[in-house]
């Protein structure tokens, strides 16, 4: 992942336990019952699970989006250069061919002339 990607999460995971802890400490301070603030505190706890929950599958999708075009790029990329690559070979392996095909006659055009 992207170190934006890692300052994100980070960012994400503090606000979450910033939120958490100041639920928590001021359910704790209020004037309640000890079994009222406990309930209080349990449904805080779960709706902040939820909340994390939710943002994790956000920023999943966010980075499996972005594996996905990454990937999709970088084989569109592999492949147009395998075909530059096999374009130029065989540019020059033709041109090779033809030159060596001309040496070739060359050379039995002189062998005839020392024959004759």
């Amino acid at each position: 992942m992207s170190r934006k990607g890692n300052n994100t999460a980070g960012i994400l995971a503090g606000l979450l336990a910033g939120a958490a802890a100041g639920v928590i400490l001021g359910m704790l301070y209020a004037p309640e019952e000890g079994k009222e603030t406990r309930k209080k505190i349990r449904t805080k706890a779960n709706d902040l699970k939820d909340q994390a929950k939710n943002k994790y599958g956000e920023v999943s999708e966010k980075v499996k989006d972005q594996y996905d075009s990454i990937s999709s790029t970088f084989k569109e990329t592999a492949n147009n250069v395998a075909h530059t690559v096999k374009d130029g070979y065989d540019k020059y392996k033709d041109q090779i061919v033809s030159k060596t095909t001309d040496m070739v006659k060359d050379v039995e055009s002189g062998l005839n002339d020392l024959k004759n």
